[in-house]
């Protein structure tokens, strides 16, 4: 059995601000906006949606297939990924365009500036799923994530004739897509991901209410920031997972990504939502506690030991048996 993932694989470049960037806006006067902001230091990093997911499948033993479309300059960042267990045979290389950027400034509340370019991205309308499949083998879960708008209505289009399952992870794309773009990449869906700004997007933009989203998905999972995950199923009550407390934090890119990657783990090994998403949780923490979306290392005895101080020891015990790969 297979995870497909699909989106964004781009390099990240990392800024931190140490001022607030409200102490720079004038409200009334925001549409003449026009700010510079003196960065400390920049980072430049390994991510991309689709790749910060499939490097945290990776590190936790299982091998996902990651599915976009990229630049010549991919080499480097290909081998990175093939050795942290991501099978990298379904990635479209592009003859023209550079690898997508993400380019980000973060301040000291946290907030964040952010802009992308999408470069190769936009050939990821091009990748054809079903020969994917016949590859890698049965599939549990597609997950289509933020990519270029029509790759992700083709990837959720073709997942919903052929019968794959498929995750929602519109994301990013909440931020400028309308309704008639989101609707179909929800509906159906077997789960959806999206945090509380993106759950309020989405009854915006869709003209759905939130039962009414709840009427054409699995399960809504929504992120809550420190407050941790709630999960929503049409006919149940929702069930609300606390975060981990983090050790410090310091840069929250790629955190929902790291999510996504346990959440999705835990479900590939038979684990039910609320384990999966105290997985997430945990691994979430890993990458806010750095500056990189990829610069976490998992180690078996501290991994458990902060899922059992969080969860309990019945959390423990039960991830604890999937974790053969782990170091001590």
């Amino acid at each position: 059995m297979s995870l497909l993932i699909t989106g964004s694989i781009a390099t990240d470049h990392l800024m931190t601000f140490s001022g607030k960037f409200s102490d720079s806006l004038v409200v009334d006067q925001l549409d003449k906006l026009s700010v510079s902001f003196l960065v400390d230091d920049l980072e430049v990093r390994r991510g991309g949606c689709a790749a910060n997911i499939s490097f945290g499948l990776g590190n936790l033993g299982l091998r996902p297939v990651l599915v976009g479309a990229v630049g010549e300059d991919f080499v480097d960042y290909r081998a990175w990924l093939e050795r942290h267990g991501v099978d990298c045979d379904s990635v479209h290389v592009s003859e023209t365009r550079h690898t997508a950027r993400f380019v980000c400034t973060n301040d000291a509340a946290m907030a964040q500036f952010a802009t992308f370019y999408a470069g190769a991205m936009s050939e990821a309308r091009e990748i054809e799923l079903k020969p994917i499949v016949d590859r890698a083998g049965s599939v549990d879960f597609v997950l289509v994530g933020p990519n270029d708008p029509d790759a992700m209505l083709r990837h959720t289009d073709e997942c919903r004739q052929r019968g794959y399952a498929f995750v929602a992870d519109p994301s990013q794309q909440l931020a400028f897509g309308d309704g008639d773009l989101i609707r179909p990449l929800i509906d159906g869906a077997a789960i959806l991901f999206s945090n509380e700004y993106e759950a309020a997007l989405i009854e915006s933009k869709t003209g759905w209410s939130h039962d009414e989203v709840l009427d054409r998905v699995g399960t809504w999972v929504v992120t809550l920031g420190p407050d941790g995950v709630r999960l929503e199923t049409k006919g149940s009550e929702p069930v609300v997972v606390r975060a981990v407390p983090e050790i410090a934090k310091v840069e929250p890119t790629g955190v929902g990504d790291a999510f996504r990657a346990g959440f999705l783990a835990a479900l590939s090994w038979g684990l039910d939502h609320e384990r999966a998403a105290q997985l997430g949780c945990l691994l979430a923490v890993y990458v806010v506690e750095q500056v990189g979306t990829q610069e976490y290392v998992l180690g078996r005895a501290s991994f458990l030991e902060r899922l059992e101080a969080a969860y309990g020891a019945d959390a423990a015990a039960d991830i604890a048996q999937h974790l053969r790969t782990f170091r001590d």
